[in-house]
């Protein structure tokens, strides 16, 4: 609370300067020497949902709206399941204010449109329309697991837009926090929550679990979220991915070197699309169900479904929000 109020009033002082007000929700705090941070300092040192106010607007009248932003899918079942399902539960929460739905993949909203003839904006597309219908309060919000490459492209249009707002605030995403400096540890409550889906430890079966990987550096993401099943008691499961470390070899040595008989896999991704249905289940020698079989000689069980038909995962999206707009209407 201490660093709040340090970190509010060094905001107010610039924002007496410049107009702009940027204030972190969460617990970093700037040295008491550092007396007109610079805006740059500011944005650097938001840790946690993001908050800006814009001084010269501060008489509109409030007129609060909610943008989930996710890279979307082609795959209509799971969306429904997963995307949707999620986004319904957000409306649920907040009844009162306006929640708009943008994909930031402009390849999948292209299918889709000519597929189902479903219009899905862009974030850049759905904040104009905000603010042509006067929305002047906005919570960027994001479907995005960990801080990666996709979560910096929403954090990216945040701060575009902020100032064309009241005020904006941004979400942190599904996994953020890690238990550090007195903040709650995403990764925790998600891996258990995640874990509810999980069959019963047996002796000789294990849990493989499939991520996106990245070369953005959230990688390291994936080993503390690897330490968090370990302490949750869950070492009969491993992460690997697609794209990153550790990769489907990795996860072939671990079932090697533990004996493993029957394996189950399963997506920890918002969707079961392209990488559930294909890399990782598919039928093809390339595909993780596949390779496994054939070089762990273990019998592999699929599971398809995305993180987000888990009713557990969703609540914790929920709760991002929630934080989010918290911070927007106070």
């Amino acid at each position: 609370m201490k660093s709040m109020k340090k970190m509010a009033a060094m905001a107010a002082a610039f924002c007496a300067i410049t107009g702009f007000s940027m204030v972190s929700e969460a617990a970093y705090q700037l040295s008491d020497e550092v007396k007109a941070p610079t805006a740059a300092l500011l944005q650097a040192t938001q840790v946690g949902v993001k908050v800006n106010e814009n001084a010269a607007l501060a008489n509109l009248p409030d007129k609060d709206a909610i943008l989930v932003m996710s890279f979307g899918t082609t795959y209509k079942d799971t969306r429904a399941k997963t995307i949707d399902a999620t986004v319904e539960a957000i409306k649920a929460a907040n009844p009162d204010k306006k929640v708009v739905v943008a994909y930031t993949s402009h390849i999948i909203i292209d299918r889709v449109k000519k597929k189902e003839g479903l219009v899905i904006p862009t974030p850049e597309e759905a904040v104009a329309q905000l603010k042509a219908d006067g929305y002047t309060r906005v919570a960027f919000t994001s479907l995005d697991i960990i801080p990666g490459i996709e979560y910096a492209y929403k954090e990216a249009v945040f701060h575009q837009f902020k100032n064309e707002f009241k005020k904006a605030t941004l979400a942190t995403p599904l996994m953020y926090f890690q238990g550090q400096e007195d903040q709650p540890d995403d990764v925790k409550d998600v891996m258990e929550a995640y874990a509810t889906q999980f069959p019963a430890k047996a002796k000789g079966k294990a849990v493989m679990i499939m991520t996106h990987g990245t070369p953005h550096p959230a990688n390291a993401y994936y080993s503390v979220m690897q330490a968090r099943l370990n302490q949750l008691g869950r070492d009969d499961a491993m992460i690997y991915s697609v794209e990153g470390w550790p990769s489907v070899e990795d996860a072939v040595d671990w079932l090697k070197e533990k004996k493993i008989k029957e394996v189950t896999i399963m997506p920890l991704m918002m969707v079961a699309g392209d990488h559930a249905n294909n890399d990782m289940a598919g039928d093809e020698e390339d595909s993780h169900k596949s390779i496994m079989e054939k070089e762990a000689k273990v019998k592999v069980i699929p599971y398809i479904h995305g993180a987000g038909e888990n009713a557990k995962i969703r609540e914790q999206f929920v709760a991002r929000v929630k934080d989010a707009v918290d911070a927007l209407v106070k």
